[in-house]
């Protein structure tokens, strides 16, 4: 363990986002993790955490302002010329592989660039290609993007491009953050105390989401978890069908995390919200249904309008919530 990570098992409350962070852990192809929420709310140490229960240990920040180059790495063409074999410079990205690659405030970041760790983080490999030499390694790593929306926004297909996606509460209770102050000054007072303290839950987690790895392979992609997941994600009225194939794979993850052999209803309901609260569109898709008749106008005003969804499960329409969708968002998922 770096002696400068704080634990994860130590951070207080949060527990959704500790749980989105070792889905994504457990399967990569997830396709990273997105956390919205204002500075100051240890975004940054739940990442460093999460480096902690990997076998690398690995943690890679990408600084604002890096260059593709950077990133990606570099091809020697005149070593390629003038010896026939191409020479490769590692870039961040290979330097990430097998650990966590944190962005901070990634809505900052070129598009372009976004694009392209998004890319590497689904595929698990970095391709470059340069006046026709090229060169693949592997890249597998955790993508972990942070933004605060005051600050700009992603677009729509980058955030789509996003796994899993949460928002940490500004406002804690006053007994969480008393408890949040205290264990971050016990920390910076006797680090090495602070970490042999919360060794074994530290531990404990660790391996919990190596069995987990080990087991997601034998766990199938099923017909009926992919028919329960296909129709919630036409009631919620996403775009595209990505966000079928991220709820597929992070409900795998969940069941390997709780230890079972198959994908169950409680795997499914657990990381809904993480996959469709940046994915939802405000208006329904249009359905066939005979015409109404007009609305009085002496009618009240909320009868002459239907409500429309407004990013909560209650507020959707009727018939996503005939499919099961729950109002509240998963807790953390505890040992059967």
């Amino acid at each position: 363990m770096t002696d400068s990570h704080f634990p994860l098992a130590a951070v207080v409350a949060a527990d959704d986002l500790k749980l989105a962070l070792c889905l994504a852990a457990i399967d990569p192809a997830i396709g990273g993790v997105l956390i919205e929420g204002p500075r100051g709310m240890a975004k940054s140490t739940l990442a460093r955490g999460l480096a902690d229960l990997l076998a690398s240990g690995t943690f890679v920040t990408l600084p604002l302002g890096a260059s593709e180059e950077r990133i990606v790495g570099t091809l020697d063409l005149d070593a390629a010329l003038g010896e026939g074999r191409a020479q490769f410079s590692p870039g961040l990205l290979a330097k990430a592989n097998g650990g966590v690659l944190y962005v901070d405030e990634v809505n900052l970041l070129p598009d372009h660039l976004v694009d392209l760790l998004l890319d590497a983080a689904a595929s698990g490999v970095n391709h470059i290609e340069r006046d026709g030499i090229s060169h693949r390694h592997a890249a597998r790593f955790v993508l972990i993007g942070t933004m605060n929306g005051e600050e700009g926004e992603l677009r729509p297909q980058l955030l789509d491009r996003f796994g899993l996606n949460l928002a940490l509460d500004a406002q804690p209770q006053p007994a969480q953050r008393a408890e949040i102050v205290r264990r971050r000054l016990a920390f910076d007072a006797d680090p090495q105390a602070f970490l042999q303290r919360w060794q074994a839950q530290q531990d404990e987690l660790r391996e919990r989401c190596q069995n987990a790895r080990e087991r997601l392979a034998a766990i199938p992609l099923d017909d009926a978890a992919l028919e329960q997941i296909s129709q919630r994600c036409f009631a919620a009225a996403v775009d595209g069908l990505r966000a079928d194939l991220v709820w597929l794979r992070a409900a795998r993850a969940h069941a390997a995390w709780r230890g079972v052999e198959r994908i169950e209803a409680v795997d499914i309901d657990a990381v809904a919200e993480f996959v469709l609260r940046h994915r939802r569109r405000h208006n329904p898709p249009p359905t066939a249904q005979a015409p109404q008749p007009p609305t009085s106008n002496n009618a009240p005003a909320e009868q002459q309008q239907a409500p429309q969804g407004e990013g909560q499960w209650g507020e959707l329409p009727a018939q996503a919530q005939s499919l099961g969708v729950r109002r509240e968002p998963p807790r953390w998922a505890k040992k059967p």
